[in-house]
């Protein structure tokens, strides 16, 4: 009878290890699953972050350019190509050429 109960509990044994090694390797699976759709996940999220900072870097590259038009705008200069192009405006000391159509 002990016998038996050996091979018995040697039985259960191997079936409790083999479980124990199913499950492990189930789990080791869907960490390795999870962590290649992580991977992917970060590529995309760091190419939207290249993307933000380029588009960040042109604003505030246009921002400065506004403060520059900002600037000329303010200038005497500005006030008087404003005045010639849009006004037809002209200095006493130029000359006018019309073209006859």
């Amino acid at each position: 009878m002990s016998r038996k109960i050996a091979i018995r509990k040697k039985r259960q044994n191997r079936l409790g290890m083999f479980l124990v090694f199913t499950v492990v390797v189930m789990l080791l699976v869907v960490v390795a699953i999870k962590s290649v759709e992580l991977r992917q996940k970060q590529e995309v999220y760091l190419a939207r972050q290249e993307q933000l900072e380029e588009q960040i870097a042109e604003e505030e590259q246009r921002t400065e350019d506004i403060k520059e038009f900002g600037k000329y705008t303010k200038t005497k200069k500005y006030a008087e190509e404003v005045a010639k192009d849009k006004l037809g405006l002209v200095n006493d000391d130029e000359i006018v050429f019309k073209y006859e159509q």
